[in-house]
């Protein structure tokens, strides 16, 4: 499996395509700029097969419809943010983006629970990760030594949680839980700014100080 990170739209979210080799992607996150994300998928000779939100904030979520619709996939979402796609109040956009209130349509698959996900030759573990927001998941590449977390834990921070529903205490709990006890070498890959590592964030993540 090939992963690559893509930054778009003005907040630089982080969009990640994985890839198996066979021209077959995944595509998590697409946060804005759909025509250029389709571009991109075009050229690379790729064909996703499905969207997976690693929650609804406005800045994850800006592409889902454009390239949903372009290639009729379905979307997953956490079935604790199940009407966030079209409730600007909910997924941020009537705060921060208040001109252009953003609406999406229902997810496809609501996820539910903890689990191991199959999709076409793709296998990953589905973590849920709450605290940034009530439905945030986690990606759990275990044979490929990495993880996208979303919004949870970047390098040298963590995920605000002074959004709707959000809750440090359950942030806390999730990283602690779910993602400091993976293999020390596991790759992070955030939901903005650089890759990181989980031994990195244990060292020297001042937000995480006293674990």
């Amino acid at each position: 499996m090939k992963w690559s990170q893509i930054p778009l739209g003005i907040m630089q979210t982080n969009c990640y395509i994985v890839e198996n080799g066979k021209g077959d992607c995944i595509i998590f996150d697409p946060g804005s700029e759909g025509k250029r994300m389709i571009r991109w998928l075009i050229k690379k000779e790729l064909t996703p097969c499905a969207i997976f939100l690693t929650h609804a904030h406005f800045d994850h979520i800006g592409a889902v419809d454009e390239i949903r619709d372009h290639y009729q996939i379905p979307v997953y979402l956490h079935e604790n943010e199940e009407n966030w796609l079209s409730d600007p109040a909910y997924n941020g956009s009537k705060f921060f983006t208040s001109k252009n209130p953003m609406t999406v349509n229902p997810p496809d698959i609501l996820l539910s629970k903890e689990m191991e996900q199959n999709v076409g030759d793709f296998t990953f573990s589905i973590l849920e990760t709450p605290g940034h927001s009530p439905g945030s998941v986690s990606y759990y590449f275990v044979n490929e030594g990495f993880i996208i977390s979303g919004d949870v834990l970047f390098k040298g921070s963590i995920g605000r949680t002074d959004l709707k529903k959000g809750n440090q205490a359950e942030l806390m709990r999730s990283i602690h839980d779910k993602l400091l006890t993976l293999p020390e070498e596991t790759l992070v890959l955030p939901g903005h700014g650089p890759t990181t590592t989980i031994i990195e964030e244990m060292d020297s993540n001042p937000f995480l100080n006293g674990f």
